[in-house]
């Protein structure tokens, strides 16, 4: 197995290395932006249906861990598809905290230790 590969599956979200693929890593200034796309692989709920990819939605970025002094800012995309007649179609992650814009993992990590989540005082 890739070492680097291996070494992401410990730094990010679980779900992350199992369903997206890392296509980039940017430092800007205090943060670190890991990109990531969601697999070419049609959700198994629209398996009888005869999808074809069709880009990918506008990113969205979810805050994680911080991994050596520097902000981590997972940007993600997910797929897009489509069947013969146009109608779009798309899995429904569930990879943020409700309310907010945290990891599970993360917010799960901020709750326990603060009593809430800091940047929003929000509970997940």
């Amino acid at each position: 197995m890739d070492k680097l590969l291996e070494l992401v599956k410990y730094v990010l979200p679980i779900e992350m290395t199992d369903y997206f693929e890392l296509v980039d890593i940017k430092e800007e200034g205090e943060a670190l932006r890991l990109y990531m796309d969601e697999l070419p692989v049609v959700p198994e709920e629209y398996a009888d249906l005869q999808l074809s990819a069709n880009g990918f939605y506008d990113s969205s970025t979810i805050k994680d861990f911080p991994l050596r002094d520097k902000k981590v800012l997972l940007q993600v995309r997910r797929r897009r598809w489509v069947d013969k007649g146009g109608k779009s179609y798309s899995r429904d992650w569930d990879l943020v905290a409700s309310g907010t814009r945290y990891s599970k993992e993360f917010a799960s990590f901020l709750k326990e230790v603060f009593g809430y989540i800091a940047d929003t005082g929000s509970n997940p």
